[in-house]
């Protein structure tokens, strides 16, 4: 990839106008249907920091899925930053169509209306946070309660006389209005804009019982959406209602979740048409719609999502090379005026293009700009990623009032972002954080022996339903019994040490991955250095992660093998898809510390930028005033301790949180130069959010550093077969992956069930758990989504009131994952008790019939105890 001033021709152009403002900047596109499981599934620092706006759910205690009940997301989410939780009343049913029962449509209507007074007497229970409740009475109800099918009203579409569905959307409204005079009602959240939607609308108008918010769905295209909100809004002035808000509960396809180049497109139209809008279910929930892996993890999709929502100001006209064309190069701007900062995000292409920013005000950035430009990559569905990659970054002169940036060796599946801010201040460009890198297709890999497939065509766009991968096709043939070995021809620049990254999938459920859980084979390189990899487990064929190692080559050609036998190491047992295999160059710039601007985080309280500060590292720096935040959004591979450093300009002091947890304080003193504060703390594997609160009157704050561990956290590793057992609760070695071979399980389905382990801390305070866990439940499911099931410890330290944790799928019980949980230990000895029951419904006595609430806490394999800080 390569950015610099460039008038020539090129494969296309897109223009940003910042010069034309359309409106204030509104973060709709990050909703979720069916995204959040439960509270830490995903986890709250996943939620806030993808900055997820809506969230469309089942009803407390539905029966379609497990998880996702309505009232126990509710406060999680709220306190998250979320906004407002659709609640589909519908989904207390299972099936889909919804099974109601009665024989005959008023008795089924009976039922169903029975169960809405129940779910709003439920939310009138839960005070403040019911404001952020909307009641969704009926999910496309042409397809279920009121059209044609056996579980129909009486088998007739309401398209065609809808007698029965608007009387009971009338019968419904009234009594959700009479229960809960504040309550906002969505609908009618069919499948797409019906030409219907007129009648509709106008009788519920004359019986003054309209939608409070306006949904459909959108699982179409992006140039859909912007046609059918307009065609909306025109009907609205036609019959002289509203302008009323707008949530497009469920969008995109699965070929387009996941990948960043994709989803931008969809983000743009959703942003320019300023509505809200929750991105699909197809597949498991609790992941915010293949966002998040595991818990705490973001993949690419996570981090497109994180820098949309750090947009702030107003948005300005974006116009791509083909505009409203899906699979095109798209984009989407704002412009901040007060902090002095324009931001785009794009993608969608292949090749090259030129970005031209218009109307490049003097007065906001000068005559010369400082422009960053950022990559976010396709890492998988399951598959975690690391901050986007830092690309250029250097200063460029306002020409005529215009920049124009030529971008080449575009990825179609990476979105890209661009920052420009003020220049001329002697700022020192950054180097690129990425060095040389270079992806090799498994279909143009040599294979020899048996079982060899080449699988594919899978999702493209004309087949949306299916999974995205880098070319559509995929190498089966690394499986149980096979003599198979995929040979990779690389050729790389230097001598060096190298990531590898073997994108790929084992379906959890297939006959030969149930055995084992993670199907194992053997990479070499040019013969030598065996190692044993374990490929990711998915909840279907195609959904891809992928596995990484390091090796040693020297510059020039090598072969790199995959094989399903090895004569020093084994034989594989499972069986395997492999997508691509990705080398990158570790060098100085890779390992080197991660660099997070101040000018370019979340700021609060009251905190601006400053761009004439000299000495800084990249075009200003953050003045934060007493009570003035800056939130900057921090990755870490792997969970344990960190170098945090923070770089700032003079003697004001602030306070360091990190994922809520105070961890002390940084400046004081009488210094005029750059000045660093370090400090050791925990970082959780995946996202963490880390803030900076000025606690003096100015403190200046230049950038925060993320390194290396200098081993000053003291930190034990406790295995759980080492833990005391009662009841069911005991040592198996039936889980080849568990550390030693050993693990416990059979903890919960009774308080009579537990493990108990005895950790020492040398001192009191605030200490990270990480338990490295399997969960493979999962309960049986009525259609095409996949339902895994979370099951939850309840950890009490010392013997007092226990906290609960919800452990999210791994896929199988010989699949182990980490999940770290912050509690408070005493000097010396502590007891940790683990134990789980099944969880009751609302009202405290039922129980879910279908095996979704499940009453055991995972299989545990160990728990390493380390301070936060």
């Amino acid at each position: 990839m390569a950015a610099a001033a460039s008038t020539a021709p090129t494969s296309g152009k897109l223009t940003v106008d910042l010069g034309t403002d359309t409106g204030p900047f509104h973060g709709g596109a990050s909703g979720t249907l069916y995204g959040l499981y439960g509270d830490g599934v995903p986890s709250r620092n996943a939620v806030e920091g993808m900055y997820v706006r809506t969230v469309s759910t089942k009803a407390q205690d539905g029966t379609q899925h497990p998880g996702a009940d309505a009232l126990e997301i509710l406060r999680p989410f709220v306190e998250a930053g979320g906004k407002d939780v659709y609640v589909y009343m519908t989904d207390t049913y299972r099936g889909f169509p919804y099974e109601w029962p009665g024989d005959t449509g008023a008795e089924r209507l009976a039922d169903f209306t029975a169960r809405v007074r129940r779910q709003v007497e439920q939310v009138l229970t839960l005070g403040a946070y019911k404001s952020h409740v909307v009641y969704v009475p009926f999910n496309e109800p042409e397809g279920n309660m009121f059209g044609t099918g056996e579980w129909s009203y009486d088998q007739v579409s309401w398209r065609t006389d809808p007698t029965h569905y608007f009387a009971a959307w009338r019968d419904l409204c009234r009594l959700i209005k009479e229960l809960d005079p504040g309550a906002r009602i969505a609908g009618p959240n069919t499948c797409l804009l019906y030409d219907e939607i007129r009648g509709f609308l106008e009788f519920a108008k004359a019986e003054d019982v309209l939608p409070d918010v306006i949904t459909w769905h959108e699982l179409s295209s992006p140039d859909e959406i912007r046609t059918s909100v307009a065609k909306y809004r025109v009907l609205e002035r036609e019959l002289g209602i509203g302008p009323l808000p707008v949530n497009l509960n469920e969008y995109a396809h699965n070929y387009h979740l996941s990948v960043p180049g994709q989803m931008i497109q969809w983000i743009a139209a959703i942003e320019e048409s300023k509505v809200d809008a929750d991105m699909a279910y197809w597949n498991i929930d609790g992941n915010l719609n293949d966002s998040v892996v595991e818990a705490n993890k973001g993949n690419g999709q996570w981090w497109l999502f994180n820098a949309y929502g750090q947009f702030t100001g107003n948005t300005v006209q974006v116009t791509g090379p083909h505009p409203n064309v899906q699979y095109t190069l798209q984009g989407v701007a704002a412009l901040d005026r007060a902090k002095r900062q324009a931001r785009l995000l794009l993608g969608g292409t292949d090749g090259s293009a030129d970005v031209v920013f218009e109307h490049v005000d003097p007065e906001v950035f000068g005559t010369t700009v400082h422009m960053r430009l950022l990559e976010i990559p396709w890492t998988g569905q399951v598959g975690a990623s690391a901050q986007p990659l830092r690309l250029t970054d250097h200063e460029l002169t306002v020409v005529d009032g215009k920049v124009t940036l030529r971008l080449t060796d575009l990825e179609a599946m990476s979105a890209y972002q661009v920052i420009l801010s003020p220049g001329g201040n002697g700022a020192v460009a950054l180097p690129p954080s990425a060095g040389w890198r270079r992806s090799y297709q498994a279909e143009d890999a040599a294979y020899i022996g048996d079982g060899h497939s080449l699988n594919g065509p899978e999702g493209s766009p004309s087949d949306v339903d299916k999974f995205a991968g880098s070319t559509g096709y995929h190498v089966g043939g690394l499986r149980t019994g096979s003599d198979g070995v995929l040979v990779f021809s690389v050729d790389v620049p230097c001598d060096g040490t190298y990531d590898v990254s073997v994108f790929a999938n084992s379906y959890n459920l297939a006959d030969a991955v149930r055995e084992q859980g993670p199907t194992n084979v053997f990479l070499r390189v040019d013969g030598g250095h065996p190692q044993e990899l374990r490929l990711p487990l998915g909840y279907k064929w195609a959904v891809w992660g992928h596995t990484d190692t390091q090796v040693e080559l020297t510059a020039g050609a090598h072969t790199i093998t995959l094989a399903a036998q090895d004569h020093d190491l084994g034989v594989t047992r499972g069986d395997a898809v492999i997508d691509r295999l990705d080398l990158a160059l570790r060098d100085d710039q890779v390992t080197a510390p991660a660099l997070y601007d101040a000018e370019y985080a979340a700021l609060g309280g009251g905190a601006h930028v400053d761009y004439g500060q000299r000495g800084a590292s990249g075009p200003g720096v953050v003045v934060l005033p007493r009570g003035g935040t800056a939130t900057f959004w921090v990755h870490a591979a792997e969970d344990g301790e960190a170098t945090v450093t923070v770089d700032r300009i003079g003697p004001g002091e602030g306070e360091l949180t990190i994922n809520g947890e105070n961890v002390g304080m940084v400046g004081g003193g009488d210094v005029r130069i750059v000045e660093r504060s370090s400090v050791s703390l925990f970082l959780m594997a995946g996202v963490n959010k880390i803030t900076v609160t000025g606690t003096s009157d100015q403190l200046v704050l230049d950038r925060l550093q993320v390194g290396a561990s200098r081993g000053l956290l003291p930190t034990s590793t406790h295995p759980a077969e080492e833990g005391t057992t009662t009841g069911t609760a005991r040592v198996t070695g039936a889980h080849t992956f568990a550390t030693g071979g050993k693990a416990v399980e059979g903890i919960g389905g009774g308080p009579a069930n537990t493990l108990t382990l005895t950790v020492e801390a040398e001192r009191a305070g605030r200490h990270a758990l990480t338990i490295r866990y399997s969960n493979g439940e999962q309960a049986p499911a009525t259609h095409y989504n996949p339902d895994p099931v979370c099951r939850h410890a309840d950890i009490a330290v010392n013997g007092a009131a226990p906290q609960r944790v919800l452990f999210p799928t791994t896929f199988h019980f010989n699949n182990f994952h980490d999940l770290a949980v912050p509690v408070a230990l005493d000097q010396g000895t502590n007891t940790l008790t683990f134990t789980a029951d099944e969880l009751p419904d609302h009202d405290g006595h039922s129980r879910n019939q279908f095996g979704q609430r499940s009453p055991y806490a995972p299989v545990i394999d160990r728990v390493t105890v380390t301070p936060l800080a």
